[in-house]
């Protein structure tokens, strides 16, 4: 077999040549080996250099469905508290008196009492009992009135009529928010 003939690579035209000539030159001029600057460290500490950080793309959601808010405004009140006490804030101070959720802060309180009795509140002071319950004194605008609001609501406020006597859940009736006491 007889070896293949080498091929001659083809003369470069006038002008890449005048280029090739000129980078030689300037190679020559400067030099090859020229010494790159270095940066200053001004600190002995290395901080790694902040490199991109893509954000994750999971195949499928980890968690099936969106976890349900359970402290909603209807969690959040209790109920409405009928002692003398509370019945003579109603009438001196214009504020209602509430048992609450014992998570629930005041903010959530306003809220809630805005949103489930659509009135405007003023100011809401906490306290929790002895028992572990949250009380929360709900003081309205002064453009409401405690008074009718506890009747608008069925708030009980038979213990104003009569302070003597305390009704039990038995002798309570409620039929379409009128309110029927059992004697």
């Amino acid at each position: 077999m007889a070896p293949k003939a080498k091929k001659e690579a083809p003369a470069p035209p006038k002008a890449e040549a005048k280029a090739k000539a000129l980078k030689a030159k300037k190679a020559v001029l400067k030099g090859v080996h020229s010494h790159k600057k270095k940066k200053i460290r001004t600190s002995p500490t290395f901080r790694r250099p902040k490199t991109l950080r893509l954000r994750r793309q999971p195949k499928y959601p980890r968690k099936s469905a969106p976890r349900r808010n359970k402290l909603d405004h209807y969690a959040i009140i209790k109920f409405p508290l009928t002692t003398e006490s509370a019945m003579k804030k109603i009438e001196d101070n214009n504020t209602l008196v509430f048992i609450v959720d014992v998570k629930a802060n005041k903010h959530q309180i306003k809220q809630a009492v805005k949103k489930l009795y659509d009135i405007d509140v003023a100011k809401v002071n906490t306290l929790i009992r002895p028992d572990g319950e949250k009380k929360a004194y709900v003081r309205l605008a002064p453009d409401y009135d405690a008074l009718d609001v506890a009747n608008k609501v069925s708030y009980l406020t038979c213990a104003i009529n009569s302070p003597t006597h305390h009704l039990g859940p038995s002798e309570i009736s409620v039929s379409d928010q009128n309110l029927t006491l059992a004697a």
